[in-house]
């Protein structure tokens, strides 16, 4: 039987590899990914082999790229799709879903889903040790999920990332490196690590294996919408993964015949403090300048230098779709309207994606009377710090019910 994945191939050169941790073209210096046989994939992939699937991500198991059957993330994926209908009252729209990746997880982001993969793939090539470089959730999801799958672990961080994040890590007992820099500095050194030591770096050179776990995401919100897609879909990006392979499952879907030639407008939502791929579409540029010092309240979203930023670029572009920069202020405001309406509490990258969402609509890019998506990437108890002093204090009183009375009074 044919194999369904036939190796890598360079996204500039489309040089083709063989399926190996190896993450850049020798010739051209280009990003590898993964080459699918989709005429043999699709001959046993239907909705009904999909739909009799786990409940998980690997649901989607003939769409990723391992070999056998999957050994990790069994707890991860196929989280709530929901219909937001006070946001959608709040913002003045017709038909509003929340896609929320801040539940069902094992460390509440949808980095569980690339992780998942990546550990499988790890075991698959007989790796003992699993890396990442991380900006927070990685980190906290590869020494989670490397725990349970009996990986040792490292974990490279800025050191300056939010104490919630870091301990959120540190409890699973990896190695924590904490880097006095950037997450470009933190990224470089690992780079320069992931050459000498034989490890599986997570987003290095395992990285087009990782990153087909993404690709869950969307394949998720076709299915929860009965294999439909909407109009528009906003996530968020860091080094701009998601926004590849959100364009990526809905090219997969329609080439398999499960779903009709798709319409859906792409949008990429980032901080003004870092956000050079937004920048990139407002300037209708061709390169995507690194921002040097990132200054953002959305910690987990500042990556100066993206890896894949102009191809995040190229996906919105030829999607329709267009890019959205948002202020802290507006990052906390989105924040505390959903908790208010919908009673979800994200992390700041979601309310970047909220914000963004909301001056698209304002704008008109986003029409009121079509269906949106918005990405809630992670859980806002990652991030509690960027509401210190920006929500109101508890009323104290004695234990007495006249205290109470006269609070009352006064509400």
């Amino acid at each position: 039987m044919e194999e369904k994945v036939l190796g890598l191939k360079c996204r500039e050169c489309d040089r083709k590899y063989p399926k190996e941790p190896i993450h850049v073209c020798e010739f051209c210096f280009g990003p590898l990914e993964v080459d699918y046989n989709y005429e043999t994939i699709q001959k046993s992939i239907s909705r009904k082999s999909i739909e009799r699937g786990p409940t998980n991500l690997w649901r989607y198991i003939d769409l990723l790229p391992i070999d056998g059957e999957p050994t990790d993330g069994l707890n991860t994926g196929f989280t709530p799709l929901i219909r937001a209908k006070n946001l959608e009252a709040a913002l003045g729209v017709r038909e509003l879903y929340v896609k929320d990746d801040s539940v069902c997880h094992p460390t509440l982001s949808f980095k569980d889903r690339v992780v998942s993969v990546t550990l499988s793939k790890a075991k698959e090539f007989g790796f003992d040790t699993v890396a990442c470089a991380s900006t927070g959730n990685l980190a906290n999801s590869v020494a989670a999920n490397a725990a349970v799958a009996n990986f040792d672990c490292f974990i490279f961080i800025p050191a300056d990332l939010e104490m919630a994040k870091i301990v959120a890590s540190l409890v699973y007992v990896p190695t924590v490196v904490g880097i006095m820099g950037t997450y470009d500095d933190v990224n470089r050194l690992c780079s320069e690590i992931a050459g000498v030591y034989p490890w599986a770096f997570a987003n290095i050179n395992t990285r087009p294996f990782y990153s087909e776990g993404s690709k869950t995401f969307c394949y998720e919100i076709i299915e929860q919408l009965g294999w439909e897609t909407p109009d528009h879909i906003i996530v968020p990006a860091a080094g701009g993964s998601l926004v590849t392979k959100v364009g990526k499952a809905l090219k997969e879907f329609h080439i398999l015949g499960l779903i009709d030639e798709p319409k859906t407008k792409i949008h990429v939502a980032q901080a003004e403090g870092c956000g050079p791929i937004v920048t990139t579409l407002k300037e209708n540029s061709d390169f995507v300048k690194p921002v040097r010092q990132p200054n953002s309240i959305a910690k987990s979203l500042a990556i100066g230098n993206p890896a894949d930023g102009i191809y995040a670029a190229a996906t919105v572009r030829n999607s329709g779709g267009r890019g959205e920069h948002t202020t802290d202020e507006e990052i906390v405001d989105a924040i505390k309207l959903l908790a208010a309406t919908e009673g979800i509490f994200t992390e700041t990258a979601g309310g970047v994606t909220l914000a963004a969402t909301q001056k698209l609509i304002e704008s008109g890019q986003i029409g009121r009377d079509e269906s949106i998506i918005v990405g809630i990437t992670g859980n806002g108890l990652k991030t509690i710090e960027a509401l210190d002093g920006k929500v109101s204090e508890p009323h104290v009183i004695q234990p007495q019910l006249n205290a109470f009375r006269k609070l009352m009074k006064t509400l």
